[in-house]
């Protein structure tokens, strides 16, 4: 409890410190705060991979760590190849827990998703919040790259935020940020991004869970397309 408070007292200071600040300086900042008790958690979505070159240039010793649920794109594992190698790093890979997964999809079906939202977000605890919470320990923060625009679940977000799900600092650099000052910002530094972007998938998600937009449509209405939009999270970022 003593912890908790001190750290949403962190977060208050941190806002009025960073709330106007560039993305690069939040980056820098937040590393120079907390070292190695934060780490970077990318989905290699168009923001996250603004944040990981950010991260290589100003916060070079950050961790940087993604999810695979075993479902993604095969775009998607070859961007995670490409950034490696452009930036000469290892982004670290956690995995769901196999028996887990074998027993739901044994149980529910391979496809289960489909049935209900429930089924939904027990595949998205299964394969992303528990990998999830085991990438985060030992950690005070993490850093993600979530905008306020992208989406009606994540309207008033904040450059920092208590996460009270986990019990860390959540920073995130791009919250004020456009779609047109990522693309910017990708195309101007030779950020290698996922091709699917330029193939209406604004937002990217598991192979089955995602398709391309429409023109007009909310970047995030290909990601559980079956479903309301305000049920359209999978639980990692709880606010």
């Amino acid at each position: 409890m003593i912890f908790t408070s001190i750290m949403e007292a962190k977060v208050e200071s941190l806002n009025h410190i960073l709330g106007n600040a560039t993305a690069e300086k939040i980056v820098a900042t937040i590393y120079a705060e907390f070292g190695e008790k934060v780490a970077f958690s990318s989905s290699l979505g168009a923001e996250d991979q603004v944040l990981t070159d950010m991260v290589m240039k100003h916060a070079k010793g950050m961790r940087i760590f993604t999810l695979d649920t075993g479902r993604l794109f095969p775009e998607t594992y070859d961007l995670i190849a490409r950034t490696n190698n452009k930036y000469k790093t290892k982004i670290e890979v956690f995995f769901p827990d196999y028996q887990q997964v074998q027993e739901m999809v044994n149980t529910k079906g391979i496809n289960l998703f489909f049935d209900s939202v429930d089924h939904r977000k027990l595949c998205c605890r299964l394969r992303k919040i528990e990998p999830l919470k085991r990438a985060f320990s030992g950690l005070d923060a993490w850093v993600c790259g979530l905008r306020a625009s992208q989406s009606v679940t994540r309207e008033g977000l904040k450059v920092v935020e208590w996460d009270s799900a986990n019990g860390l600092v959540k920073i995130n650099p791009l919250a004020n940020w456009t779609e047109e000052q990522v693309w910017a910002y990708l195309n101007d530094n030779k950020v290698p991004y996922n091709p699917l972007h330029d193939k209406g998938f604004p937002s990217i998600g598991c192979q089955p869970c995602t398709r391309a937009v429409m023109p007009g449509e909310d970047v995030r209405a290909g990601r559980w397309y079956w479903e309301n939009p305000d049920t359209k999270e999978c639980g990692l970022h709880k606010r």
